[in-house]
């Protein structure tokens, strides 16, 4: 039995998952793991499609730890409920990560050192953008990870608040949540079930993911209004009368102050004003395919090409 089990989904992603999987057996507590000859942790690698898992296997070939799975390629949301029924009783820590990511030096260490804490659920890492920032996708892939995501979570864990995870890095307490809805993001409504079970959700800044955003103005605005239908949807899950809700248009609003302390240049500030009505228009995309179309978030993979390069 593991100790530790590193799940990396993935979805038609051959040229990432290689380096995805790597940036884990580069760890120092996995290299650490592998000089004691002993087994605390294992990563599974889950997709689809044979091209990914070909990629796994020939790592697994070299490194038992690393487990091929292939998933029925019912969606993300799918496959990670199938693979914590696997998993039940089996492995103390559950550390999730994608296929087009990957994790920077040691950072697993810092998520590990934070279950230290019993009172501790759930743990996120940081996503930190590998785009440039001389373009202005670029440049909002940056700002909305540093000015954005990064203070507004430093600011709720510094203060004891619910912090959002990212599925980019994350993990959490195994046998506590067994499963959960198709049609919620899993790094949104999982840390509220440990929320309700009285458990910390905490930040760990130091443990950075390294991740590609999109490259064109659809590509953005198609995952960002993905992501934030399926946190709206939250509500049938969690009465937010009683729990903090993180991921609104208001809390966006209301924080948004933070970009214009963020531009170098005047053509950042340029781009910094242009982000606001790109993000208003994501916002009455959701809330009219939601409330008009009735037309809600639903599991299955999904390929934004653009961001799957490093």
């Amino acid at each position: 039995m593991s100790k530790n089990t590193i799940i990396i989904t993935s979805f038609k992603e051959p040229h990432t998952i290689g380096k995805a999987i790597q940036s884990f057996l580069d760890q120092n507590i996995l290299q650490e793991d592998l000089k004691k000859k002993k087994k605390d942790f294992e990563i599974i690698v889950s997709a689809p499609d044979k091209e990914t898992l070909d990629v796994a296997s020939k790592i697994s070939k070299k490194d038992k730890r690393v487990i091929p799975f292939q998933d029925p390629g019912k969606g993300k949301m799918f496959a990670l409920n199938m693979l914590f029924k696997k998993l039940k009783n089996k492995s103390e820590i559950l550390i999730l990560s994608d296929g087009d990511v990957y994790v920077g030096e040691n950072s697993l260490k810092f998520i590990l050192e934070q279950f230290k804490d019993e009172k501790v659920g759930c743990v996120t890492g940081r996503p930190v953008s590998l785009d440039s920032r001389d373009n202005m996708l670029g440049y909002w892939s940056h700002l909305l990870c540093d000015a954005g995501a990064h203070k507004a979570r430093l600011k709720r864990h510094n203060s004891g608040s619910m912090v959002e995870c990212s599925g980019y890095y994350w993990a959490f307490r195994n046998n506590v949540v067994e499963e959960f809805p198709l049609d919620v993001p899993e790094d949104a409504i999982i840390p509220y079930y440990f929320w309700q079970k009285d458990f910390k959700v905490t930040y760990a800044q130091e443990a950075k993911v390294y991740v590609s955003y999109p490259k064109n103005l659809h590509d953005f605005i198609d995952q960002k209004k993905r992501t934030s239908k399926a946190h709206v949807q939250m509500g049938k899950y969690v009465d937010f009368s009683k729990y903090p809700k993180t991921k609104t248009f208001k809390n966006e609003f209301f924080e948004s102050y933070r970009a214009f302390f963020y531009p170098r240049s005047l053509k950042e500030v340029y781009w910094t004003i242009l982000l606001f009505p790109a993000k208003l228009y994501v916002w009455l995309l959701v809330y009219y395919q939601l409330r008009v179309m009735k037309k809600e978030h639903k599991d299955g993979w999904q390929v934004t090409k653009s961001t799957k390069v490093f």
